[in-house]
């Protein structure tokens, strides 16, 4: 019970109350989604990008754990201002991290997730909003 209470800090179960604060819209123009293989959470993503190609609005579905929950949270935080090459270069960072341990990549807050990385069945669902994301922005031209 002792690595549950360490996994499920009130800090990382506080931030899926966050998620409120980023419902999906269906108007927003890019649309994407993931699965996660090991546990079957899902994320439903909609992004809106400004003239910059940066993301300017964003909204979510999710149905997951409070770990992906989380990461939804923290990835909704700041994916704003953000372009297509640097979710995938995170998402790419963050699965390194998950798989081979090593430095916290540099997304905000993401050391909450820590204690995550020990529980390989989670994975998945850490990686559930980059992985949408991504998915999102592949039908996005690149810039010219």
């Amino acid at each position: 019970m002792a690595g549950a209470e360490r996994l499920y800090t009130p800090e990382l179960l506080g931030l899926a109350v966050e998620l409120a604060e980023w419902p999906l819209d269906e108007a927003l123009h890019l649309q994407g989604s993931a699965r996660s293989k090991s546990c079957g959470s899902t994320l439903d993503i909609g992004l809106d990008l400004d003239d910059a190609g940066r993301i300017a609005d964003l909204g979510m579905r999710v149905r997951a754990c409070a770990i992906g929950q989380a990461a939804a949270a923290l990835f909704a935080r700041a994916a704003k201002g953000r372009t297509s090459d640097e979710i995938a270069d995170a998402g790419d960072a963050i699965a390194r991290w998950l798989a081979d341990g090593g430095d916290v990549p540099a997304w905000p807050d993401l050391a909450l997730l820590s204690a995550a990385r020990g529980y390989p069945a989670r994975h998945g669902a850490i990686m559930l909003p980059w992985t949408a994301a991504r998915d999102a922005l592949c039908s996005v031209s690149p810039a010219r």
